[in-house]
């Protein structure tokens, strides 16, 4: 776990500011909820700590780390998407295991994280099925057994 800190963040698509100076910080363990009308910058300000979405202007830290220039993937967050974007032909347990093979994780401890996410979200009876299979739910669940 770390703290999350945001200095000064801007955010430009063009000429067009869309945030400025954005400043505040998360603490770890904290449970934090973005809030805010349509088009505010909630999806933005969450896509640009994970990565994929550049910082025009300030400081984003994770634990003591100015991240502004990171590769999502050396980041350690992980985002779990409105649309789920689950890999339709893989099976529930390879779409929940698929960033700890992409990481080169061993396949033993692949399959007990893969089955502590599933246990912990009620999927366990569904680890062997395909998303077109599962509820809207559970798909929810399988995105956040991915970023877990």
């Amino acid at each position: 776990m770390a703290t999350v800190e945001y200095k000064s963040i801007a955010k430009s698509f063009g000429h067009v500011e869309v945030m400025k100076d954005i400043s505040f910080g998360i603490a770890d363990r904290e449970f934090v909820v973005l809030l805010g009308p349509s088009g505010c910058g909630k999806t933005t300000l969450l896509r640009m700590t994970a990565g994929l979405e550049r910082v025009t202007n300030g400081d984003l830290l994770i634990g003591d780390r100015r991240v502004n220039d990171v590769h999502p993937r050396d980041r350690d967050i992980a985002m779990v998407f409105q649309n789920y974007a689950l890999y339709p032909t893989m099976k529930v347990f390879d779409n929940i295991g698929f960033s700890l093979e992409v990481a080169k994780v061993p396949k033993a401890e692949i399959r007990k994280k893969v089955e502590w996410a599933a246990e912990i979200l009620n999927l366990t009876p569904y680890l062997g099925r395909y998303p077109k299979e599962l509820s809207g739910g559970q798909r929810q669940r399988v995105a956040m057994g991915r970023a877990m």
